[in-house]
């Protein structure tokens, strides 16, 4: 069942989120300072892409630069890429197959914001590893 949600995801918005973290990612890295930030990017897109089956969770580890990371994050990338999230959603949920799509794509929304300090890991094992 996950297999063919991830399928019709990928086609109604995974790929177009997907190619929009990308985007935010590569211009991250310009810089050497926003490599760790376009790092996340391609970590969140590869989720974006392909989510159904997996969950995020904060790291118990992760202290006072993720927080630091988060606000730079939210000021460089997140508010725009949590905006893509908002129009996709409210384009999905229009047709009564999407309202599924449209709600998986709010709840994306918290992890474009503030994705430092998380850890996407399968649904089955739903704590973070570190």
């Amino acid at each position: 069942m996950k297999t063919i949600l991830n399928v019709i995801w990928l086609i109604l918005s995974g790929f177009w989120l997907f190619l929009g973290y990308l985007f935010a990612g590569v211009l991250l890295c310009i810089t050497i300072i926003g490599i760790p930030f376009g790092i996340a990017a391609f970590r969140i897109g590869l989720y974006a892409l392909w989510p159904f089956g997996y969950t995020t969770v904060e790291r118990r580890d992760a202290g006072a630069p993720s927080c630091i990371g988060n606000v730079l994050w939210l000021i460089l990338a997140g508010w725009w890429l949590a905006i893509a999230h908002i129009v996709t959603g409210i384009a999905l949920c229009i047709t009564i197959i999407g309202i599924p799509f449209g709600i998986a794509n709010f709840k994306l929304i918290p992890v474009s914001l503030l994705p430092l300090g998380r850890e996407i890991v399968p649904t089955d094992q739903p704590f973070a590893t570190r």
